[in-house]
């Protein structure tokens, strides 16, 4: 393969032509539009933590956004590697960026990293990932993008305010890689990055000091990144790229081969990370990762995460995880000064991440499952579907009955084995230890009545004692 070449171009947005203007020369470039501009705006919700370079570039970062986004719209991307078939709720950050940059007119890219999934990124662990079959990085990747797809629909047909937007573009690196020798890629690429400072990464420095030590694969992982930016320069006119703090290194070898290759300048900005309450980074590898694929988290899960937010949390994830204006955030938080009880901010925050990730539908199960098994609402039960009682009610078993003239509430304990044969299961139930539909019975004799015992979808949630709950769908009634 030839040395890599490089056309100075970016893609015009919805059109097939070539936008020259990322090009001006700097008598023609807008100033930074001021505290306004759009990196201050997410600088002050704390969704954007750091920019590279700040100072020593032709433009800067801040005047390349702010000079005019309808005339002049940048590409963004951010990369999001299939090494499950989900995202989950530590991807949320960067994909809001990535929606704050696109309501802002511009054009962003999220990247399957089909390929570099295979290597595994090293960045902000302490051993290497297990290495993953091929089919299985496909399937993963192909899920990934049916997830992206799906979270940027949402976006689109519901948190639309009124701006004309850029696009939102998914992108897999396999793509390009597939088509790569590594022979030639290494004579092509490889010279122009140096060892000492692909070592002098903090990534590196923590693995190699580290008892397990790094693998080749993983030390070559910043080096496919970096290219991965510099095609997506070269073939999209991506001069940004969005990570998480511990990116910052990947993106600074992807910003000095690209600026080694074509003397200009590229940047990169990160979001912080989500950590859980022990500061444990939240994610697959941590083991709590809360998934935004419904059948690992349901919409109900969701929900509940963020409903639990404690209080000295939920102002700031109300500004990393929505689009809420800041002032309607101060009052949402005023409001909560006077009621706290009513834990308005957490069920806002809940609301809006939850309608985003499953959108309306998912959020109207969400509050069904919280009616249900919160507030004890027939009305909730009545209306829920199976998928939604066998999400709410994970460990409880399912079964379907036949139902017969003259089936008591024994009858129907014991066909669900929810209680001993013999006269303790009778006791249980006369002594107040089992309900059918949140509602007490005590006579085990009693005929099962539709729309008392049998819920108009077929449905009787039984539960004994305080946790056990059986789920019975009744056939043909």
């Amino acid at each position: 393969m030839a040395a890599p070449i490089f056309r100075s171009f970016s893609w015009g947005r919805g059109s097939g032509t070539l936008n020259l203007s990322v090009f001006l020369p700097l008598g023609l470039r807008k100033a930074h539009s001021g505290p306004q501009g759009l990196l201050a705006a997410q600088k002050a919700r704390g969704l954007f933590k750091d920019f590279f370079p700040e100072t020593g570039t032709k433009i800067e970062l801040p005047e390349l956004f702010d000079r005019g986004t309808a005339s002049f719209p940048q590409t963004i991307y951010c990369g999001f590697d299939p090494t499950a078939d989900s995202l989950h709720v530590g991807h949320l950050l960067a994909l809001l960026g990535l929606f704050h940059l696109q309501r802002a007119g511009h054009n962003v890219i999220a990247l399957v990293g089909g390929a570099t999934a295979r290597l595994g990124d090293p960045s902000g662990r302490t051993k290497e990932r297990e290495a993953l079959e091929t089919e299985r990085v496909r399937a993963n990747a192909r899920a990934l993008r049916l997830g992206l797809e799906a979270l940027a629909a949402n976006h689109q047909q519901l948190f639309t305010d009124g701006r004309s937007w850029g696009s939102f573009t998914v992108l897999d690196n396999s793509a390009w890689y597939q088509k790569q020798h590594l022979v030639d890629f290494l004579a092509a690429v490889g010279g122009h990055f140096r060892m000492g400072t692909l070592l002098s990464r903090q990534s590196v420095q923590l693995r190699l000091k580290s008892a397990e030590g790094m693998s080749l694969a993983e030390f070559f992982y910043q080096v496919l990144q970096a290219y991965d930016f510099y095609y997506l320069f070269q073939r999209y006119g991506c001069r940004v790229q969005l990570g998480g703090s511990d990116q910052l290194g990947n993106i600074m070898s992807g910003y000095e081969f690209i600026n080694k290759l074509t003397g200009e300048d590229v940047f990169g900005i990160t979001v912080p990370l989500i950590t859980s309450t022990t500061g444990a980074k939240l994610g697959k590898s941590a083991g709590n990762a809360v998934w935004l694929n419904r059948d690992k988290t349901s919409p109900f899960e969701l929900y509940q995460f963020f409903v639990r937010q404690p209080d000295d949390s939920v102002e700031r994830y109300l500004k990393l995880f929505t689009f809420l204006p800041l002032p309607e955030i101060d009052h949402i938080m005023q409001l909560h000064v006077k009621e706290p009880e009513r834990r308005g901010p957490q069920k806002r925050l809940a609301a809006e991440v939850t309608k985003l990730v499953h959108g309306r539908a998912g959020l109207d199960s969400a509050k069904r499952c919280t009616q249900a098994l919160y507030h004890s609402s027939i009305d909730a039960l009545e209306v829920m579907s199976d998928q939604e009682l066998k999400e709410l009610f994970k460990e409880a078993p399912f079964s379907e009955f036949f139902l017969d003239p003259g089936t008591s509430v024994l009858d129907t304990c014991r066909k669900a084995n929810a209680i001993p044969d013999g006269p303790r299961g009778y006791r249980m139930i006369t002594e107040g230890g089992v309900s059918i539909n949140h509602r007490q019975v005590t006579n085990p004799e009693s005929v099962l009545v539709v729309g008392q015992h049998i819920l108009k979808n077929g449905l009787s949630l039984l539960k004994i004692g305080k946790r056990n709950f059986y789920i019975i769908k009744w056939l043909q009634l």
